[in-house]
């Protein structure tokens, strides 16, 4: 990447202010050599994209790996409850967490 276009401490460090970041000078500079780096990646990247490269979103074709959708019978109550380490009135009973009545 060209000195020209490099990002300078004093950038990163106006960025870390905008977002209320407190850096230290090490820091700055390291995150503007990171970023530096970034953009020298990205550019290269750019270089080998042409039109006759088909863009991707994932290196591996997807497909849906659900299943259909089935009307089946639901579970009973009793069913639904079996498994429960504690039930009352037919419901899941958990313990209380915001101390009210």
């Amino acid at each position: 990447m060209a000195d020209a276009a490099a990002i300078t401490a004093g950038q990163v460090e106006h960025l870390a202010e905008l977002a209320r970041i407190a850096m230290s000078s090490e820091e700055l500079e390291k995150t503007a050599g990171d970023l530096d780096q970034i953009l020298a990646n990205v550019a290269r990247v750019a270089e080998v994209a042409t039109d006759d490269v088909p863009a991707t979103s994932h290196p591996i074709p997807l497909t849906n790996v659900l299943r259909d959708d089935v009307v089946g019978s639901p579970l009973t109550a009793e069913q639904a409850l079996s498994g429960a380490p504690a039930s009352e009135d037919g419901k899941f009973l958990v313990p209380q967490i915001l101390g009210e009545d």
